[in-house]
């Protein structure tokens, strides 16, 4: 099982379904009154079922964190995820460059923004 995780400023209800929805197949997923509260769902990429999972509130109150889970994902890094939803949503989005475990310390930690200024390496805060 493998799992993609992106976290998406400012997130417009619907933008993460239709996004979805050019890349995977059968997309469920109710996020037309996204809150406060964990969105779950469901979609297919080659046969394979892909979970969706939206927290809203993650890493600050303006982002939402994305976490697809499956065998088989259209993409092969939580930063080629990340490219395809900057270009199609047109809003921040950060993602963990790879490296980091759990368990290590997160002080100097970077993360690459994408945004209208471009790719960077960039400490959360």
């Amino acid at each position: 099982m493998r799992d993609l995780e992106i976290y998406i400023r400012d997130l417009e209800s619907s933008a993460v379904s239709s996004w979805l929805a050019s890349h995977l197949d059968d997309v469920e997923l109710r996020d037309d009154a996204l809150g406060d509260k964990a969105e779950k769902g469901v979609a297919y990429y080659r046969a394979h079922n892909v979970r969706i999972n939206l927290y809203p509130g993650a890493g600050g109150k303006r982002y939402t964190s994305l976490i697809l889970e499956g065998e088989d994902l259209p993409w092969v890094s939580d930063l080629d995820c990340a490219r395809s939803a900057w270009r199609a949503m047109d809003t921040e989005i950060r993602c963990s460059p790879g490296d980091w475990k759990e368990g290590e310390p997160v002080e100097d930690e970077k993360w690459w923004r994408l945004d209208q200024r471009g790719e960077q390496l960039a400490v959360w805060n």
